[in-house]
């Protein structure tokens, strides 16, 4: 048997994270109602790694957000820089929750969560997480946030390329929350020329591209003009283009978040008939799949695991 039918058998890994097994454990305890093991997991790392900060702060506050827990280590606690910070991004996790369920979150109610996010600030001055959970709280205002702007400045300051505070940036500019498909693309774009080398921030045109599909798709039916060429259209080639020179030509690190980004760049590479280079990014990948963008297009494990195949048979 080839090594790349035997790669493809291999089960799809879904790991929230990624890899990150203190990570994961850290969840588990906070399922169990035990908060401790967030605090020696947030106090062990390097303080100015900010990516992998960020995705341990928003996988432990996903876990807490159904949860008392966080709650209790901060009444515990409450001068604890790590404990206001976890706090703040499970409120902002419990608004977004409350939302889905149907019930918006009244105006004082989501003014309450920012002041929650601004006294985490306060604890931990150098931190941009807070900045970062605050421009998702934007998203939730009705007709977005006035500080905005300001928000987006200090989270810069603490960290120009903050990889969740971009992301969340991106769906604030999009047509689903308040913004455009030109606006978020735009701002892509911009972020694509002040990157570094190496950097995974030059994904994020092919994110606002599979957020600009999967809102046509919703709106328009697979009918639409145009839809057709949206993933090899001349400008959809460059970005490609970009990104796998940019990124994957200068990769020398690996981020927190880079399975779901490296899914994003497989995704566009197929739909773009480039299947060698996609080849390349699913052996980056070794099976560790997202539901995202997948989903936008159709079954995600079954697309995943045919596109898998399909790229690596080239």
């Amino acid at each position: 048997m080839s090594a790349w039918l035997r790669r493809s058998s291999r089960k799809l890994v879904y790991d929230p994270a990624h890899g990150d097994r203190a990570l994961a454990d850290g969840c588990q305890d906070m399922l169990m109602g035990r908060w401790e093991g967030a605090r020696e997991l947030l106090a062990e790392q390097p303080y100015d790694d900010w990516d992998r900060r960020a995705h341990r702060v928003r996988l432990l506050a996903d876990a807490a957000a159904g949860l008392r827990t966080v709650d209790v280590w901060h009444a515990a606690e409450p001068g604890s820089p790590d404990a206001a910070v976890l706090r703040a991004e499970t409120e902002v996790m419990r608004m977004f929750a409350a939302a889905r369920s149907g019930t918006s979150p009244a105006a004082d109610v989501l003014d309450g969560a920012a002041r929650l996010c601004l006294r985490a600030s306060e604890l931990a001055p150098a931190d941009p997480q807070p900045w970062g959970s605050l421009i998702a709280l934007g998203r939730l205002y009705p007709a977005g946030h006035n500080d905005m702007g300001r928000w987006w400045q200090e989270l810069r300051t603490r960290d120009p390329y903050h990889r969740e505070g971009h992301h969340q940036a991106l769906r604030y500019l999009s047509a689903r929350w308040h913004g455009s498909h030109g606006e978020a693309q735009n701002f892509a774009w911009d972020t694509v020329d002040y990157a570094p080398p190496g950097s995974p921030l030059t994904v994020l045109p092919l994110v606002a591209r599979a957020e600009h599909y999967r809102y046509r798709l919703e709106h328009e039916g697979r009918t639409a003009i145009g839809l057709t060429y949206h993933w090899n259209g001349e400008r959809a080639q460059w970005d490609l283009r970009v990104t796998l020179e940019k990124w994957i030509g200068a990769r020398t690190t690996e981020y927190a978040q880079d399975v779901p980004d490296l899914n994003h760049l497989a995704h566009a590479l197929v739909n773009a008939g480039r299947k060698e280079e996609a080849g390349d990014v699913f052996r980056l990948l070794a099976n560790r799949a997202t539901k995202v963008p997948w989903s936008y297009t159709g079954d995600p494990e079954q697309l995943f695991t045919f596109w898998r195949d399909e790229a690596l048979a080239v």
